[in-house]
């Protein structure tokens, strides 16, 4: 008989990257899987634990596959994720219903885990350990992005110690990865037809530092680039004060990398960013992105901005306010401080009010909303690459994404054609209209 085995994955995509790993893992050991895990026999939960709105999220759906076990609709339900592994012990205590617990670096024993519960073997939750360290590939990656994309994590774990950050808790120190296991499993996925690489870890910047005592992210870059069928890669999660100027070179001349940084700031006030233990400046920060546009037209850029840090004052947030008119992203998320626990931010003096945090928050994304609309008016007839991703049948169009979107946080474009299309297409299209942050137009 063959076991049906669902999973649903919460958080970033360094977390989804687990959750294909561990999904090839059980379809190599015969179990089926199947999209919609509440019609599972094993329900598996991939957790995310970086802030309270991505703890909450993890917790009700938790509960929801508990009350489907608890009806008899289910057979078990696992929890994996750096939720799971950063409250382990309260999880154990306090959701004696959950049959397994997958620590984060033992995702291999997940087929194991789901046989002990398909067997019920485990009159308690069981917890299956190893240390956080990288296992080597096992098998194959189960994609559970759209076949055209995936992404590639390079390295786990993260050594920055921001103050406000409890990944280095969950995860661990910064591990990079073998480069020649990392370009194996780039090529196995140009051979299943992946056009765009999307390259990821906490801090991509650092890649190598500790594995070949010395930065080898622009060595990695240029090996990607020279594997067939790629046809966009793009890199997420660079560190400003690790930007280098042969990085800014290398993204501007070569032609696979698309012009399209994504650069976590946190905050421009020295302060606050001193208070962060972050290692950039205001002044700095400017000179990057001054520097970053001149050397490479066009480029898109991104970042996240954190409103209401401990002791963050009215006038350091109208300096924040200021710096975000001044630069004008392209592409900015923002978010409300997050206190957690364990974390050093959280014992600072100065806290502030749950309501004034979100507020700031608020205020600095209306303001990007306005700034997003002036660059989008911009764009009016001009002539896109635009990858296929869709049709949206309420809108009668195709949709998808330029090199300056990148999956899941970005916009989207959608155009009308005459032809048809298949999801992967490259595609010109020329900018007609815009309305919120999606641009509309035509293909050519």
């Amino acid at each position: 008989m063959s076991y049906r085995v669902g999973m649903v994955s919460l958080g970033c995509p360094k977390n989804q990257v687990d959750a294909e790993r561990m999904m090839g893992s059980l379809r190599e050991y015969g179990f089926e899987l199947i999209r919609d895990a509440a019609l599972a026999d094993v329900a598996i939960i991939n957790t995310c634990g970086f802030i309270q709105s991505a703890k909450q999220e993890a917790i009700e759906t938790i509960l929801e596959f508990l009350e489907l076990k608890k009806e008899g609709r289910i057979k078990g339900v696992i929890c994996t994720g750096c939720l799971a592994e950063r409250y382990k012990e309260q999880m154990l205590e306090e959701l004696p219903e959950l049959d397994a617990i997958v620590d984060l670096g033992s995702e291999i024993k997940i087929a194991e885990a789901v046989k002990a519960v398909l067997e019920d073997k485990t009159d308690k939750a069981a917890v299956y350990s190893a240390d956080k360290y990288l296992l080597p590939l096992s098998g194959k990656r189960i994609l559970s992005t759209p076949p055209f994309y995936a992404y590639l994590k390079i390295a786990e774990g993260c050594s920055n110690r921001c103050s406000y950050c409890a990944i280095p808790q969950i995860r661990g120190d910064c591990r990079s990865r073998p480069m020649e296991d990392i370009l194996e499993e780039a090529r196995t996925l140009a051979d299943n037809g992946v056009t765009e690489l999307i390259v990821i870890a906490q801090d991509t910047t650092r890649y190598g530092e500790d594995l070949y005592k010395e930065n080898k992210l622009c060595e990695l870059l240029k090996e990607l680039c020279k594997i067939d069928g790629f046809k966009w890669i793009r890199t997420l999660y660079l560190y400003p004060e690790r930007i280098t100027d042969e990085l800014i070179e290398l993204i501007a001349s070569e032609e696979k990398l698309v012009k399209y940084l994504d650069i976590p700031i946190q905050h421009c006030s020295d302060e606050i960013l001193k208070r962060m233990n972050r290692r950039s400046g205001r002044a700095s920060l400017t000179a990057l992105i001054k520097k970053i546009r001149e050397r490479i037209p066009g480029v898109t850029l991104r970042t996240t901005l954190i409103t209401g840090f401990p002791g963050e004052t009215p006038a350091q947030f109208e300096e924040l306010s200021e710096f975000v008119d001044e630069i004008k992203f392209d592409r900015l998320g923002c978010f409300a401080y997050s206190a957690e626990e364990g974390t050093p931010a959280a014992d600072f003096d100065g806290q502030i009010d749950e309501e004034e945090k979100q507020r700031r928050s608020d205020i600095i994304t209306e303001q990007q909303m306005f700034i997003n609309d002036s660059l989008n008016q911009q764009r009016l007839g001009e002539t896109v690459e635009v990858v296929v991703e869709g049709y949206d049948r309420y809108a009668e169009c195709c949709f998808g994404r330029s090199e300056s979107d990148a999956p899941e946080i970005d916009g989207k474009i959608f155009f009308t054609s005459s032809k048809k299309l298949t999801v992967g297409d490259y595609v010109n299209v020329k900018i007609e209209d815009t309305i919120d942050c999606d641009l509309f137009g035509s293909l050519v």
